[in-house]
C-alpha cells in the first residue's frame, strides 16, 4: 500500500520528510519490523515506542507514526494518539475485513468466554462459517490456535480478521475486553451484535475505579455506528447501560436476565446436576453447562442470536453442542465419588458465583483452592478471601500467578478478608493435592483462578502448570479407580 493512502486515512496534523513510499506491513514491536514497514511509536507503561524508532529503522522501517517529531530521515506522520491511529491504519491496510465478516462480540467481567463459545457454535450450526477470538483460543478457517491474548493489538486483530476472510470464514465471535477498548484495539471493529454480560471488580490496576471500568465497556456501545445490543439487566451496571442506550435510541436493544423486567428470561427452568432446560425468547433450550450462572450465559447467547436473525434450530442445536468450556466450571471425572471442578474464577464475583453453583452439585462440603494474581488489582484480594471463607466449608489459599510479587505477600492480602480460619499452602500443586485428599463422597472441590491456563508465571518465568492435569494426577494417586 502506498504511504499516501495511509496518510489520507489517518489525516495526521503534520507529515515530515514526505516522499513516495510503499508500505509492506505494519508494526509496533521492533521484533516484528520487516523491510518497508510502517512503525507505530506507541507510548507504553515501561517503554516509549519513540525511543525504539532508531532500532525500527535499522530493521527496515520505511516510515513512522509518532506523537512528536523525531530526528530521523524517514517520513513521519504526526498524530495526537498513536494507538488510535494504529487501529485506523490496520483496518485500512488489511482491507476493512469486518465489512466482510459478521461480527458478534461479548464484553463484561465474567461469562465472556462461555458466551463466545456458545455463539460460535450457534453460527456454525447456522452454516455461517465462524471464526473465534477469545481468551482460550483463536479459530481461523476452522483451525484452532492457542490464544496469546484475549483481545490482540489492532494490527494483529485486523490481520486475524483478514486471514478469516481469506480462509472462507463469513462470521466471527469475539471477546471484547476492557483492555481492548481502553487501548483502542477495537476501534474499527464493526459489530453486528454486542453482548454485555455483567460488571464486577477486576482490572482496577488499569481503570482505577469501577466507573472508569464501566466507561471502558460503555464506549464499545456508543461509537459512531453503535451496534445492536443485548444487555444483562440482572446486573446493576447492565441496568444502567440499558437505560442509557435506550435513551439514545440509536440501535436495537434486547435485554436479558434471570428475572422479571428482562425481555429474554428463562421460564419453566429446570436445573440439574447435568445442566438445565428452559424456554427463552420463545425457544426451548437445553444445555449441559452446569450452574445458574450458565443459564445467564445461554440467555445472552440467545439474545444475540435473535439480533443476528439466527433461526430457532441453529440456536437450539448450537447451544446443545457445547458440553464443556475449557477451564470454565470444567468437571474432572476419574471415577471418584465426589465432584471436582476447575474454573477460571479470579474475581470476587466470579468466585462467589462458582461456589454458589458448587453448593448445588453435592450433598457434602464445598472445598475450594484459590489464590490471586500478582501485579494486578490488589483491592480484590481480601474480597476474594472473604468470599471463600463465607461460601466454602474448607478454603485453601495458595498461589495463582504471582508474577513479580512474593507469593506469601499476596496470600497475606487474601487473608485480610479470609481471616485465619483457612489453610495456607503457597505450593499450588500441593494445595490441589490436599483438597483432593480431603474430599469425601458427596463433596465438591473447586480449583479456582487459572482455568484453562497451562503455565504458572513466577518471577518472570512461565512454568508448565495445568490445574486439570494436576487434579487428574492427584485423583490417580489418592483415589485410584476400583
Amino acid at each position: 500500500m502506498d504511504l499516501e493512502a495511509l496518510i489520507r486515512a489517518l489525516a495526521p496534523s503534520e507529515v515530515t520528510g514526505a516522499r513516495p513510499v510503499a508500505i509492506g506491513d505494519l508494526a509496533y514491536d521492533t521484533r516484528n519490523v520487516s523491510a518497508g514497514a510502517l512503525f507505530f511509536c506507541v507510548p507504553g507503561e515501561r517503554v516509549d515506542g519513540h525511543d525504539l524508532a532508531w532500532e525500527a529503522i535499522e530493521r527496515g522501517a520505511a516510515a513512522l507514526v509518532v506523537e512528536r517529531v523525531l530526528d530521523v530521515d524517514i517520513p513521519q506522520l504526526v498524530v495526537d494518539d498513536v494507538r488510535a491511529a494504529m487501529a485506523v491504519a490496520a483496518d485500512v491496510f488489511f482491507g476493512e475485513p469486518t465489512r466482510e465478516l459478521e461480527i458478534v462480540g461479548v464484553t463484561g467481567t465474567n461469562g465472556k468466554t462461555t458466551t463466545v463459545f456458545l455463539l460460535h457454535s450457534m453460527l456454525e450450526a447456522a452454516g455461517r462459517r465462524p471464526g473465534l477470538v477469545g481468551t482460550v483460543s483463536w479459530i481461523v478457517g476452522g483451525e484452532e490456535r492457542t490464544a496469546p491474548f484475549t483481545t490482540p493489538e489492532a494490527i494483529e486483530l485486523q490481520r486475524l480478521f483478514r486471514e478469516m476472510v481469506e480462509s472462507g470464514d463469513r462470521s466471527a465471535a469475539i471477546e471484547a475486553s476492557s483492555h481492548g477498548s481502553t487501548f483502542r484495539r477495537l476501534d474499527r471493529v464493526r459489530f453486528d451484535a454486542l453482548v454485555f454480560t455483567n460488571l464486577s471488580q477486576d482490572h482496577l490496576d488499569l481503570h482505577e475505579t469501577m466507573e472508569g471500568y464501566f466507561q471502558a465497556k460503555r464506549r464499545l456501545f456508543t461509537g459512531p455506528q453503535p451496534p445492536p445490543t443485548a444487555v444483562n439487566v440482572g446486573d446493576e451496571w447492565g441496568q444502567r447501560l440499558a437505560a442509557e442506550l435506550a435513551a439514545m435510541h440509536r440501535a436495537p436493544l434486547v435485554t436479558f436476565g434471570l428475572e422479571g423486567g428482562a425481555e429474554i428470561r428463562p421460564t419453566s427452568l429446570e436445573l440439574t446436576g447435568g445442566g438445565s432446560r428452559f424456554q427463552a425468547g420463545g425457544i426451548e433450550v437445553e444445555t449441559s453447562l452446569r450452574g445458574i450462572f450458565n443459564v445467564e450465559n445461554v440467555l445472552g447467547a440467545v439474545a444475540a442470536g435473535l439480533l443476528l436473525d439466527l433461526d430457532e434450530r441453529s440456536i437450539q442445536e448450537g447451544i446443545a453442542r457445547v458440553s464443556q468450556i475449557p477451564g470454565r466450571f470444567e468437571a474432572i471425572e476419574a471415577g471418584q465419588p465426589f465432584a471436582v471442578l476447575v474454573d477460571y474464577a479470579h474475581t470476587p464475583d466470579s468466585l462467589e458465583t462458582a461456589l454458589r453453583a458448587a453448593r448445588d452439585l453435592g450433598e457434602g462440603r464445598v472445598i475450594v483452592v484459590f489464590g490471586a494474581g500478582g501485579d494486578r488489582d490488589r483491592g480484590k484480594r481480601p474480597l476474594m478471601g472473604k468470599v471463600a471463607a463465607e461460601r466454602a466449608d474448607v478454603a485453601i489459599v495458595t498461589s495463582d500467578n504471582p508474577r513479580s510479587e512474593d507469593p506469601m505477600a499476596i496470600i497475606q492480602d487474601v487473608l485480610q478478608g479470609a481471616g485465619m480460619d483457612v489453610e495456607i499452602d503457597p505450593d499450588r500443586r500441593s494445595a490441589i493435592r490436599r483438597a483432593v485428599g480431603l474430599a469425601e463422597p458427596g463433596d465438591v472441590v473447586v480449583v479456582a483462578g487459572k482455568g484453562h491456563e497451562q503455565g504458572q508465571e513466577i518471577s518472570g518465568s512461565v512454568h508448565p502448570f495445568d490445574d486439570r492435569v494436576v487434579v487428574r494426577e492427584a485423583l490417580a494417586e489418592l483415589h485410584p479407580p476400583g
